[in-house]
This record gives C-alpha cells, sequence and structure tokens, in this order.
C-alpha cells in the first residue's frame, strides 16, 4: 500500500522516480482508507542522513498491507550536524515534541555512529532515553536497527554491550529460530542479512533479559528477536534496511581514510560480499593508490560504479517481508478495540496469538 508525501521530504520524490507507489496529500485524503502514522528517528550522520532516511521509508512503502503511511523523521538535536543537514532538518523533519502531540502509531530508530565504548556518555543518551521511554507507553511497537538495539537493551534491561576485537562487517546467513513467531510466519528458514558493528549483544544477553531470539547466525549473532511482551520492542542487530551498494559505500569511506593516514592499514573487505572480480576492482584500486601517493601523484578515482554491478541484495525480500510483518501486527493492534468486537474465540491477553 502506497506512502503518502504529506511533506516536500526530498525522499518522496527520489522513491516516486524509483517507480515506488507515492500519493499526494490530496490524493490521499480523497480515498477513504485507514492510515497508519510512523516516526523514524534518525541518528545517523550527516553523510548517511538522507540514505538511511530512503532506506526506511522504502521498507514501509513496500509493505502490502491496506493503509496510508505517514513517515515523520526526526532526529536529536544533541547529535553533531552540519550546516548543511540542520537545513535539511529544519525544512523536512518534524521535531519530537510535535510528534508527541500528534500521536504515533509505531517507531523505527536507525543505528549511530558513536565516539567510545560507554553510550551513556554520548551526548544523545538522555534525550534517546526520553523518546524510547515516551514510545513504551505510546505506541504499540518499536523496531530498531543495530546500535539502536544496543542503546534499547542498555535503557530496558542494564546490559552492555561487549567490544569485539574485529568488526563484524558483512553479509551473512541465519535461520530462523522461532518459526511460529507472527514476524517470521512465511519467511525463509535461512536468509541473509548484512552487519557492520564493532560491538555485540549476544543471545545470553537476550536470555537474560527475557528476549525471545528469532534469528540468528553462527558467525554474525543475533540478528533478530522481540521484547518479553513478543512485540513492543522489535530488535534488529544486523541492518535490514541496506541498499545493495550500502557494504561498498562503507568499504569506499575505510578505503579513504586509509588513504588520508587516519587508519594504519587498508580495511578487510566486508565478508561474503565482494564477489571475485569486485574483489580484484578493489586490490588494484588500494595499490595503484599507493603508487601515486608513493611518487607525491593524484589518487585514482575510486571504481564504486563498477563495483556496483558485481555486489547482490541477498536480503532485502527477507526484510521486507519481517517489515511487512510488523506492520501488519501494528495494524492489528492498532485497531484492537473494534476488532475485538467481531471476532469470537479471542484470547483478550493474547488477541494476536503472539504468546502461541
Amino acid at each position: 500500500m502506497p506512502l503518502v508525501a504529506h511533506s516536500k521530504l526530498p525522499t518522496f520524490s527520489r522513491l516516486r522516480q524509483q517507480g515506488q507507489k507515492v500519493l499526494t496529500l490530496e490524493c490521499a485524503e480523497g480515498q477513504d482508507i485507514r492510515e497508519l502514522h510512523i516516526g523514524l528517528l534518525n541518528m545517523m550522520p550527516d553523510a548517511a542522513l538522507s540514505a538511511t532516511e530512503q532506506q526506511f521509508i522504502r521498507l514501509v512503502g513496500n509493505c502490502n498491507q491496506i493503509a496510508q503511511f505517514y513517515v515523520y523523521p526526526f532526529t536529536l538535536a544533541e547529535l553533531p550536524r552540519s550546516g548543511q543537514a540542520r537545513e535539511h532538518i529544519a525544512q523536512h523533519y518534524t521535531s519530537f515534541e510535535a510528534l508527541r502531540e500528534l500521536g504515533l502509531d509505531a517507531l523505527m530508530i536507525t543505528g549511530a555512529n558513536v565516539a567510545g565504548p560507554s553510550l551513556e556518555q554520548e551526548p544523545f543518551w538522555g534525550p534517546l532515553g526520553e523518546v524510547i521511554s515516551w514510545a513504551l507507553e505510546n505506541v504499540a511497537s518499536t523496531l530498531c536497527s543495530c546500535l539502536a538495539t544496543h542503546a534499547l537493551v542498555k535503557h530496558f534491561h542494564d546490559i552492555q554491550r561487549l567490544p569485539m576485537t574485529q568488526k563484524k562487517w558483512g553479509v551473512y546467513s541465519h535461520r530462523i529460530t522461532h518459526h511460529r513467531h507472527p514476524l517470521t510466519r512465511w519467511i525463509n528458514t535461512r536468509f541473509d542479512a548484512p552487519h557492520s558493528r564493532w560491538n555485540t549483544i549476544t543471545r545470553a544477553h537476550c536470555e537474560q533479559a527475557g528476549l525471545h531470539v528469532l534469528a540468528e547466525s553462527p558467525e554474525a549473532g543475533v540478528h533478530l528477536a522481540v521484547s518479553r511482551d513478543q512485540f513492543s520492542v522489535v530488535y534488529f542487530q544486523g541492518h535490514p534496511e541496506y541498499d545493495a551498494n550500502s557494504l561498498l559505500k562503507e568499504y569506499k569511506r575505510e578505503v579513504t581514510r586509509f588513504l588520508d593516514g587516519e587508519l594504519d592499514a587498508p580495511p578487510p573487505y566486508p565478508e561474503n560480499y565482494f564477489s571475485e572480480h569486485a574483489t580484484k576492482f578493489a586490490e588494484n584500486f588500494v595499490q595503484q593508490a599507493l603508487d601515486a601517493k608513493k611518487h607525491d601523484q593524484s589518487l585514482p578515482v575510486f571504481p564504486e560504479a563498477k563495483m556496483r554491478q558485481l555486489v547482490d541484495d541477498t536480503w532485502g525480500d527477507t526484510s521486507k517481508a519481517i517489515v511487512n510483518n510488523w506492520l501488519g501486527l501494528v495494524y492489528q493492534t492498532t485497531n484492537l478495540d473494534r476488532n475485538l468486537r467481531f471476532m469470537d474465540g479471542v484470547d483478550p491477553d493474547d488477541p494476536l496469538g503472539l504468546k502461541s
């Protein structure tokens, strides 16, 4: 069902150009159809701000629920921003105060880049806690990605994520561990998902917090889990929102950091992601760049366009299916009182069958 372009956010125009169904506000207001209002707390740095915004909004727009989706990006003032990013936010984002007054059906929270090992020392920690505490009482469900998952596990359960000696970076195979949960119904029992992180929340952490693990990987660990009540918080430790070239762009940034002297060695390749040909392109680029630096010459251009043709999206369909299931549960939950009047044999303590 369609997204509604209720603001001049450029992402709506870009998605429409890519073939996504996006209604104008005037068209949406002329239709008699259920609305769902979803907040998107975008904590990503400036370089990924618009791309992340587009990735999450597209996931919502690919849902097949019979509803019109209003997505409201917002961020936290404590996150450092450039002037250009602040202008984009001022023009196209909504404040948390306004959304709190408006009310939301659900909330999505992105990852973020952090400077230190302790999340509590980050400047956004207090404001983020205010948002997620409000959401627990006022929205049907909150869906988190990567660092947001670590932050909510810390906030709700006082469990500190563990640093890893090496970055978990690449595309990994996962298996569903809870087939009957509504979020994983009709999902492939084995699927890929991308990860990009230096820290981890383990299955033991999840069990300590009373969370239910729904999907995990022998290599990457827990990918998908839900709160003790099965639905109010959905935890992704990976990145279901990533585009096919997201890891490629991360690799490009890391190579640039190496060539600028910020890293002592070239970055490793994202695991299970580059094809043989893509790896060869990367190897040649690094060697040519080092030769150019040695001879005080201009650096070659990173072959992003060519390498983009050599990487695959092997996780997108599964991500869409899980988010579709999530939005279906949000739809049911926010319409629960009306539904219960017309359904026989429904357990009032478990109307969605989440405990089965």
